[in-house]
C-alpha cells in the first residue's frame, strides 16, 4: 500500500492513497485537495477534462475530514507542501463529512479539549505526538544500549511511596484498600539485585489537586535504578540520557519541529555536562530575585522558572533538606539534615523533568525513617528485606514523559503532550 511519506520512491507512477481530506480550494477549472493518510500530507490537483466529471460533481460535498480514496500520478514540485504533488485521475469518497466541528479558524482551548478526539488530527497535534513517539523510542533504545532490563512494575499497590495525600484508592476485593501507583521505584529496587540495572515505563497517578500547566493526574513515567551507583553517577547517567533523547529528536523529527516552529538552536545546546547548584545556592538565587524563599522550603513552578533562567541547559539542584524529600533517600554523608538527591530543571521555564537520588541502603536508618513519619512497618517489610539480604549502594531517577515532551516541542501546557489528558476537572473524552 502506498504511503504519502514514500512519495520520493514513486515519482512518475500511479498510486492510490487512502486517507482524509485535510483542506481544499478551487481555481477555475482546477481543484486542489490536501490529502493526509497518517504518514504525511500531499496536494492533489484535478484539472477539468483530465478527470471524470464525477470528481467535480462531488467536490462541494467533500467537507473537511471526509474519508476517501484518490488515484493519481506522483510528480515532484518544489512549490508543493513536502515537495511532491499528485496529478489526480480519480476520487472515490468513502464518507462525506458535513459540519466538521474544528474548522480552519481559531478555537478556544476549552472547545478543543472537549473535542480532543478530533483535535488530535490537526497538524500541530500530530507533530507533538509523533515527537512523543520518537521520544519513547529513544528512551527504550538508550536503556537497551546501556544493558538495562525492563521491569514492568504494578499499577495497583498496597502502600504509598511518595505520600498518602496524593493517592487514588480503590477497594481490592476482601483484602482492603489498594492504590494506583505513584511510582514503581520500590519494586525496581528489588529488581536491581537480580539484574543490576533496570527501568520501567508506564502510567503513574497523582491525586494532586493542582490546576497548573505542569500537572496531570495521570501521566507516564520512566524510572531507572542502578546498582552500585552513587548520586554523582546517577546524575551523569541522566545527562547522557537526556542528551541522547534530544539528539534523536533533532535527527528524525525535523519536519515536526518545523511545524511547531520550535527554536532548535536551543535544543542543540543540550549536551553534557549540565550545570549543578546546591539547594542552598538555589535559595540564594530566589532571594536575590526578590522571592521570599526560606531555607527548608520546597520549590514551586515559578521558583524553578526563575532558577532555570540563569542557564541555557538543564540544571541540577542537589542535596535538598531531608524534611521535604521522600523517606527512601539517603542521608547526606557530611550534612545529616540533607539527602543525596537532585532535581533536573529544564531550561526555558519548563520546570522539573527528572527527580533522582541515592537510596538509603542502611537497614536501621531506613527503618527509623519509616517509623518517624508513621508509615506502617508491616507494609514495608519486603522493602526492608532488601537492606537485610545483600544490601548495596544504589541510586535511581524518574522522568516525567509529558513534561519532557512539552519542553522539546516548546508547547506551553502539558495537556497537549498526552493524547487524552486527565486533569483535576477533566476526564472526558
Amino acid at each position: 500500500m502506498f504511503l504519502i511519506k514514500d512519495a520520493v520512491s514513486f515519482v512518475g507512477r500511479e498510486v492510490e492513497i487512502r486517507g482524509w481530506l485535510f483542506n481544499k480550494r478551487s481555481k477555475g477549472k482546477i481543484l486542489f485537495l490536501i490529502i493526509r493518510d497518517g504518514s504525511g500530507y500531499i496536494q492533489a490537483v484535478a484539472v477539468k477534462g483530465e478527470v471524470p466529471d464525477s470528481v467535480f460533481e462531488i467536490y462541494d460535498r467533500l467537507g473537511l475530514e471526509s474519508s476517501l480514496k484518490v488515484s493519481g500520478i506522483v510528480r515532484e514540485d518544489s512549490r508543493a507542501p513536502g515537495g511532491f504533488e499528485l496529478t489526480l485521475t480519480n476520487v472515490e469518497p468513502i464518507q462525506f463529512v458535513e459540519d466538521y466541528p474544528i474548522q480552519k479558524k481559531e478555537h478556544g482551548t476549552a472547545f478543543l479539549m472537549e473535542h480532543r478526539h478530533l483535535w488530535l488530527r490537526s497538524k500541530k497535534q500530530r507533530a507533538i505526538h509523533r515527537i512523543r513517539n520518537e521520544v519513547e523510542k529513544a528512551i527504550i533504545d538508550f536503556f537497551h544500549k546501556h544493558c538495562f532490563v525492563r521491569i514492568d512494575t504494578p499499577i495497583l499497590t498496597p502502600t504509598a511511596a511518595e505520600g498518602s495525600s496524593t493517592l487514588f484508592s480503590t477497594q481490592y476485593f476482601d483484602i482492603g484498600t489498594a492504590y494506583l501507583a505513584q511510582t514503581g521505584q520500590l519494586y525496581l529496587e528489588a529488581a536491581i539485585q537480580s539484574h543490576g540495572m533496570v527501568y520501567n515505563f508506564g502510567p503513574t497517578f497523582r491525586a494532586e489537586k493542582s490546576k497548573t500547566r505542569r500537572h496531570l493526574t495521570e501521566f507516564w513515567m520512566i524510572e531507572a535504578e542502578e546498582a552500585f551507583f552513587d548520586n554523582d553517577d546517577n546524575m551523569k547517567l541522566q545527562e547522557n540520557f537526556i542528551s541522547h533523547i534530544i539528539g534523536h529528536i533533532l535527527e528524525v523529527c525535523k519536519d515536526e519541529l518545523e511545524t511547531l516552529e520550535r527554536d532548535t538552536g536551543k535544543l542543540e545546546e543540550i549536551i553534557p555536562p549540565f550545570p549543578r547548584i546546591a539547594y542552598d545556592e538555589a535559595v540564594k538565587i530566589l532571594q536575590e530575585s526578590g522571592k521570599s524563599a526560606e531555607w527548608g522550603d520546597d520549590f514551586g513552578g515559578e521558583d524553578e522558572t526563575i532558577i532555570s533562567q540563569r542557564f541555557d541547559k538543564p540544571v541540577f539542584i542537589e542535596n535538598y533538606p531531608a524534611k521535604i524529600k521522600a523517606f527512601y533517600m539517603k542521608e547526606h554523608p557530611e550534612r545529616p539534615e540533607l539527602v543525596a538527591c537532585s532535581d533536573l530543571i529544564a531550561p526555558e521555564g519548563y520546570g522539573e523533568i527528572i527527580g533522582g537520588s541515592q537510596r538509603e541502603d542502611d537497614y536501621d536508618k531506613l527503618l527509623a525513617k519509616i517509623k518517624k513519619i508513621g508509615l506502617p512497618e508491616e507494609s514495608y517489610e519486603w522493602y526492608l528485606d532488601l537492606r537485610k539480604f545483600g544490601s548495596i549502594p544504589h541510586s535511581g531517577f524518574g522522568m516525567g514523559l509529558e513534561r519532557t515532551v512539552a519542553w522539546i516541542c516548546g508547547i506551553q501546557h502539558i495537556r497537549e503532550a498526552i493524547p487524552f489528558p486527565r486533569m483535576l476537572y477533566r476526564i472526558y473524552p
